[in-house]
């Protein structure tokens, strides 16, 4: 394997890692509701180990070779985004004391009268969407699972770059060395969105306006995305 190329891959991997994308904008989501990063993370990962082992083996060809196979990836992965984006848009995030319960203690408002958060709407329900419980935790990593793991942009992109910074004059076979630079890309990945989502959650998770805020956002720019995709997909179609 050759460690210059491989070091060109990284850095280029790294450019695109810190790069806004849907992922980010799973990962602010999560970390603006407070949800342990591990889950979400894990997630995304796990797809994208699946798209490199899928493009390592040599099947990443076939998506570009059958036509209708790039088709129904394209307009699966944008219909999910589409989806994720409208749960998050109904979803927002919700404030959470330290032991991971909702805040639902009254608050005094103007005229010295209180009312709940609840009440208030601020409140939310921590087993549909916050991760803290067991099924929450599974579909968090489902979720981020499907963000990476059925984009076809991320597919095309590790597709055309993987190859290109392998040769054939190393002592390891062509697909070990793509599951190499795919783990390369994963610990850029790992690290970067981590990082994104302690931030976010630092940042986010004491302002229940804010977080609201930004998590509607981030459910917008997914449904942004999966829509170019269908509209670029299906339009020629039409």
């Amino acid at each position: 394997m050759d460690w210059t190329l491989a070091g060109q891959f990284w850095i280029i991997a790294a450019a695109l890692a810190v790069t806004p994308g849907p992922d980010w904008a799973y990962v602010i989501a999560a970390g603006a509701r407070r949800q342990h990063p591990a889950p979400t993370v894990l997630g995304l990962l796990s797809g994208y180990v699946l798209v490199i082992a899928f493009v390592a083996v040599g099947a990443g060809a076939l998506i570009t070779a059958v036509p209708l196979a790039l088709t129904v990836l394209t307009v699966a992965g944008g219909a999910f985004l589409v989806y994720l984006g409208l749960t998050t848009l109904l979803r927002p995030a919700v404030p959470i004391d330290v032991t991971g319960q909702p805040v639902t203690d009254s608050i005094a408002i103007g005229g010295g009268s209180e009312i709940g958060l609840a009440g208030a709407g601020l409140s939310g329900d921590r087993h549909s969407g916050d991760g803290h419980s067991s099924g929450g935790v599974v579909q968090q990593f489902l979720r981020g699972a499907g963000v990476s793991g059925i984009n076809p942009k991320g597919i095309l992109l590790l597709l055309a770059l993987l190859p290109q910074f392998t040769g054939d004059s190393g002592a390891w076979p062509q697909p070990m060395q793509m599951l190499a630079l795919g783990g390369l890309h994963l610990f850029n990945c790992a690290i970067v969105y981590t990082a994104v989502a302690l931030v976010s959650g630092r940042v986010l998770g004491g302002r229940p306006r804010a977080g609201a805020i930004v998590t509607r956002i981030t459910g917008i720019m997914m449904m942004a995305v999966g829509f170019l995709l269908l509209v670029e997909e299906l339009l020629p179609l039409l």
